[in-house]
């Protein structure tokens, strides 16, 4: 059995890390109560992980934890830092205004629960996507005043993507603030996950990586990165599966977009490829398997390339020594581990 080495030459950062206020617990147990809402994907998975059961009861004590219960699971599976992001689907089930008046309150509690570890713990600001001006200045905010590190997309808000250019504003601010943004999955949206229900698929079985590589998609082929050529997006879960489709996403973009056969796709300045190669950072969250994880770094790059453990979703302890068995020297893994994060976190040594 492989054993986790318990004193490499590299610190292990864990880059995809759920953190929910109580508050916000709350208010999707209300939520799922009333059903408010037309999101079956939001009702599948929060309607069990609201309540009673074993698991949802010690899920629940998990993430909602920033001191004591994170630390321990931390220390005993060799994590020295989590970056921490408002968990899906966050604030974007509420309206706009509601939103925006959450993320405020969740980002100042997620700082003053840093500010007790700093030395475990950065954050990521999360902001409301369809109040565009609010969003854009609550990341700044986060970023200026809270020292958090990039901002925390939980992809669609509602079934509403956001390759419109109506809602770049923040995408504006995160390259201006040289922060990356994290476009974590959600559960499809109602007009996407009827097929994926019956069988228990809607969620990060299958359905997160169709949602959110869809949307990843949708920002490219709309041009935000012509846009915003600095910005740089992060995928989980060796990148929802595109870096497994990049030559046919490259190939078929570059006939589909010059055919006029869809009014809303056009040539790009880039090759799909390149886009997927120079605007998006990837993370290794959910997937503690060496041939995925390795098949990123070298069709993608090393340099962009992080270990996550998608803690508490996800939390397999094992999975740690499974990836110091990597093949890779220490250089290797301490850049997988270490380096790639505390670049693009700007995490000090």
């Amino acid at each position: 059995m492989t054993e986790r080495n318990p004193n490499p030459p590299y610190k292990r950062i864990a880059t995809e890390e759920a953190w929910a206020p109580a508050e916000m617990i709350e208010l999707y147990r209300k939520e799922i109560e009333e059903k408010a809402i037309n999101d079956p994907g939001f009702q599948s998975l929060w309607g069990f992980f609201s309540g009673d059961s074993p698991k949802a009861k010690a899920h629940h004590a998990r993430i909602q934890d920033l001191g004591e219960i994170r630390l321990k699971d931390m220390d005993d599976s060799g994590i020295d830092i989590q970056v921490l992001s408002l968990t899906s689907p966050g604030v974007q089930i509420f309206d706009p205004a509601t939103a925006t008046s959450l993320a405020t309150r969740f980002n100042d509690e997620l700082a003053e629960g840093i500010a007790r570890h700093p030395d475990r713990f950065v954050g990521l600001a999360a902001f409301s996507p369809l109040d565009p001006a609010n969003a854009a200045k609550e990341l700044e905010r986060g970023v200026k005043k809270l020292d958090m590190r990039g901002g925390i997309l939980n992809s669609h808000t509602l079934g509403t993507y956001m390759d419109d250019e109506k809602y770049w504003e923040v995408f504006e601010a995160a390259e201006a603030l040289d922060v990356p943004i994290y476009l974590h999955p959600n559960t499809p949206p109602a007009q996407m996950i009827e097929p994926f229900l019956k069988r228990g698929l809607d969620a990060a079985v299958y359905g997160f990586a169709c949602e959110t590589g869809l949307h990843a998609l949708r920002l490219m082929v709309a041009g935000l990165f012509d846009r915003f050529p600095k910005l740089q997006i992060i995928l989980g879960h060796c990148g929802e599966a595109l870096p497994f489709w990049l030559y046919r996403i490259n190939y078929m973009h570059s006939h589909i977009s010059v055919t006029g056969r869809y009014p809303n796709v056009g040539p790009l300045k880039r090759k799909a490829e390149e886009y997927l190669r120079e605007n998006f950072i990837y993370t290794n969250s959910g997937v503690g398997w060496a041939p995925p994880v390795m098949f990123v770094r070298d069709v993608i790059g090393p340099d962009r390339m992080m270990y996550a453990m998608d803690y508490p979703w996800q939390f397999v302890p094992e999975e740690v020594a499974w990836m110091d068995d990597l093949p890779l020297d220490d250089a290797g893994k301490k850049q997988f581990y270490e380096d790639n994060a505390r670049r693009v976190f700007k995490i000090a040594e």
